[in-house]
């Protein structure tokens, strides 16, 4: 292979380094479009505090959150809906960046594509709405765990495969080093 074709391959990665990423990216729209709906449904079908038992321990409901999780800043004046759209959009732009520069570590992309689903979920409504939409309820007599929603259910279990990942990949890397 002539010097300059080996330029032009290593300067244009090929289309195959990038197409699993795909798949990653497809299941994050899947994610926004699930949650979308759910939040379209809840909110069309639910009176704003209205809750419907369904087990002893969970009810649906409908409420806003205009805040962060377990409702951070919500009793502010409004300026937290602008700061947590920017910071959602740039953890999205990072969380990218990781995808692209971890793209053979399947176990990662599968998180980083649960909080990315989640985080653009939740700034839709930001934006769209001025509030987050939360209608998942789960108690136990007196103690309630805050509502949420699919993209938090994603964000969630994206954080929880992250700390699991990293454990295997040290424990991994310890059992390679002994």
């Amino acid at each position: 292979m002539s010097t300059q074709a080996q330029e032009h391959q290593t300067s244009n990665p090929s289309p195959d380094k990038y197409r699993g990423l795909g798949r990653w990216l497809f299941a994050a729209l899947l994610l926004i479009v699930l949650d979308q709906i759910t939040k379209i449904g809840f909110d069309h079908s639910l009176r704003y505090g209205q809750r419907i038992n369904i087990l002893p321990f969970f009810d649906l409901t409908l409420l806003y959150n205009k805040g962060a999780a377990f409702s951070f800043l919500a009793d502010q004046a409004g300026w937290q809906r602008w700061f947590f759209t920017v910071l959602g959009l740039g953890a999205s732009v990072f969380i990218l960046w990781m995808m692209h520069t971890h793209r053979t570590q399947h176990r990662f992309l599968l998180a980083l594509t649960l909080i990315l689903g989640g985080a653009l979920g939740n700034v839709i409504d930001r934006i769209a709405y001025g509030h987050v939409i939360d209608f998942l309820l789960f108690y136990w007599r007196d103690w309630y765990y805050p509502a949420f929603n699919v993209a938090d259910a994603g964000i969630t279990v994206g954080a929880i495969l992250l700390v699991i990942d990293e454990i295997l990949r040290l424990r991994g890397q310890h059992a390679r080093s002994t």
